[in-house]
């Protein structure tokens, strides 16, 4: 059953969100005279990104300049700084719209905070759209374009189970710990709870046991998606929690970086035999711990596909065209549903990292 996302603060835990699935393609709503008149093919795209804290992110700035370029559009990408992200970005998006940006693209530091910035957006006669991540609490959001991010949670449960299954065969219940992104992040506890849709029926039952007992996404939280604070937790686990002989089977991890951090941490404590690891976005450093066995399993939500998918949003909306969405329930960010365009995530491991990866040269090669 899909259940709408309950989205009142970035620093809140999502209370309810079940989805199973996309609905129906669907138009998104009316956005009004600009979107009916549509707006000179040359005209400025701003593109608002978060600080730099993964390699898609790095990736994406770089597909944008270079494909509003190629779509005929001037266009203005910019980063927040990694000191003062939140306020370098509501300062990027107000510029953009003093700028005349036609279409501003949003990829939120942090979603709860952009609705002065987002409102001026629209009394300009711009569109907004959010990228990747949605933007809370405003009515002055257009649009959504993203990987179905539920759905990312929930393979990233189901891994954890498979990992487990086929390591420890013959065990009957198995030791997890749970890890989840920032919380100032509204994804972070998208991804959470669709990995628990799928864990918590097995914690309830006793197949899996979170030993620490921090199930709560407060506990789970790594502020910043900063590896450091998660090796660090990682670290005050396997020192306390671990230091009697029990050994962690699984851990979930939201992301390739933190990922890469728990392992870390859980060789500097002298576990040899390294639990099951989740994690997302197919980074470059974690393609060949997938493959050697260190880390499980990632996430393949592909960059390129995205950020197209944004700029042909930006492309209908200049053309004066309303663009398509795949969702039109799902996600509510405290005010409005915001008509989403949900791209597939594809789960990875080993066993088909060279088929997920087969259009990817560069991940490809990896893979060897």
């Amino acid at each position: 059953m899909k259940k709408i996302l309950l989205a009142t603060t970035a620093m809140v835990a999502v209370a309810a969100f079940a989805l199973t699935g996309c609905s129906d393609s669907g138009r998104g709503t009316d956005t009004g005279d600009a979107t009916e008149a549509g707006f000179a093919a040359d005209s400025l795209i701003g593109v608002a990104l978060p600080d730099k804290t993964s390699e898609n992110w790095v990736l994406a700035g770089d597909l944008f300049t270079d494909g509003l370029k190629e779509a005929g559009f001037e266009s203005d990408v910019q980063y927040a700084g990694a000191s003062n992200a939140v306020a370098d970005q509501q300062q990027q998006v107000s510029t953009m719209v003093t700028n005349g940006a036609k279409v501003i693209i949003i990829g939120a530091k942090d979603g709860a905070q952009l609705g002065t910035q987002v409102a001026e957006a629209k009394a300009a006669g711009a569109i907004v759209i959010a990228y990747d991540r949605l933007i809370l609490n405003t009515e002055d959001v257009d649009y959504y374009v993203a990987f179905d991010n539920f759905k990312v949670g929930q393979l990233q449960g189901q891994a954890l189970l498979d990992g487990l299954a086929a390591k420890f065969p013959d065990k009957k219940s198995y030791n997890i710990e749970l890890f989840s992104g920032s919380s100032d992040d509204s994804n972070a506890p998208v991804f959470f709870n669709g990995a628990m849709d799928v864990l918590q029926p097995k914690i309830d039952d006793g197949t899996l046991v979170v030993v620490s007992g921090q199930t709560d996404i407060k506990q789970t939280a790594t502020d910043g998606w900063k590896p450091e604070n998660a090796q660090k937790r990682m670290d005050t686990l396997m020192q306390g929690t671990y230091n009697s002989g029990d050994t962690v089977d699984g851990v979930l991890s939201p992301n390739d970086t933190l990922a890469r951090a728990i392992i870390t941490s859980v060789k500097d404590a002298g576990q040899s035999d390294l639990p099951i690891v989740t994690g997302q976005d197919s980074e470059a450093a974690s393609i060949p711990l997938i493959m050697s066995g260190e880390q499980y399993s990632t996430i393949y939500k592909d960059t390129r596909a995205l950020v197209a998918e944004a700029i042909k949003m930006a492309q209908s909306l200049q053309a004066g065209d309303t663009p398509t969405v795949n969702d039109t329930e799902s996600y509510n960010n405290g005010v409005k549903v915001v008509p989403a365009d949900l791209l597939t995530p594809v789960i990875v491991t080993k066993d088909n990292a060279a088929e997920a990866y087969a259009e990817n040269p560069d991940l490809l090669a990896l893979t060897k």
